[in-house]
């Protein structure tokens, strides 16, 4: 089921104001619903790399594999769907992707990438993210953060000694406890969720949510509403005003239409009858 027309899409990269390139990648696919977002580090240009081998990986595995996924089932073991479960292998794959080259290629050495990346399908949505690149959700005009960092800042906030307002002056902001490349394995964190129409999505690095206020943001989107790709540009815009110092990354997505998966007539027996 192609999703082109149920879902807008846009996105938008920029180096900010420092650095002299971009480590930043994005990646979207209307049709497919997907949505994938990662923020290279290491060496010289290797952030780069790394971050491009993930959206590449993660393209590529998710498109490869959609047409033979048997939509409908529920893995035993973690209680996700096969779109949740689709998305969590290709992140794997991406991050022992990454992993390999760093040791193939020494002028990667050491490189690794956080990732966030979102999947739309039958009016649900599949999320899975490692590092601080984040999804927030826009519903009814309340603005949420629905992943939480792996951070080393974000966990002293979990034990209580950081309040949210006091770890936005830390420096300990940009120590990530997890990500893509730097082990042979990683753990993905996965979440499902259902989606509304009207419901919008940002995907960013923290280029943005570091030099940008969470209530300027929602303000941004809101104010922009009308026209995503012109709130993207406008987030890029006010974090370089707040300085810049990092590359910055969005991706924006509303929910324009109804998506539910066609069901056939033994699964509407089932669900009137069962």
């Amino acid at each position: 089921m192609s999703l082109k027309g149920k879902i807008h899409i846009c996105g938008m990269t920029h180096p900010g104001r420092v650095r002299d390139h971009n480590e930043d990648a994005i990646g979207t696919d209307e049709e497919m619903g997907l949505l994938v977002l990662a923020d290279g580090m290491g060496g010289y240009k290797a952030g780069e790399v790394a971050s491009a081998i993930a959206i590449e990986t993660v393209t590529k595995r998710i498109t490869g594999s959609l047409p033979d996924l048997k939509r409908g089932e529920v893995d035993q073991a973690t209680g996700l769907s096969a779109d949740s479960m689709l998305l969590k292998k290709a992140v794997e794959e991406a991050n022992r992707a990454i992993n390999g080259a760093s040791k193939s290629q020494p002028q990667c050495e050491g490189m690794g990438t956080t990732i966030v990346a979102c999947m739309f399908y039958d009016n649900r949505v599949s999320i899975a993210h490692v590092g601080d690149s984040r999804l927030y959700r826009i519903r009814n005009n309340e603005f949420q953060q629905i992943t939480l960092d792996h951070s080393l800042l974000q966990e002293l906030i979990s034990r209580g000694f950081y309040t949210p307002a006091e770890a936005r002056k830390s420096l300990n902001k940009n120590l990530v406890t997890r990500a893509l490349g730097v082990d042979p394995t990683v753990e993905v964190e996965v979440q499902e969720d259902v989606v509304l129409v009207g419901d919008t999505f940002l995907l960013c690095s923290d280029g943005l949510s570091d030099m940008v206020e969470d209530d300027d943001i929602h303000l941004t989107i809101s104010t922009f509403s009308a026209n995503l790709q012109m709130a993207a540009e406008q987030l890029v815009q006010l974090a370089n005003e707040n300085g810049g110092r990092d590359n910055i990354s969005v991706i924006l997505s509303r929910v324009e239409k109804s998506f539910e998966a066609k069901k056939g007539f033994f699964s509407r027996f089932t669900e009137w009858f069962g």
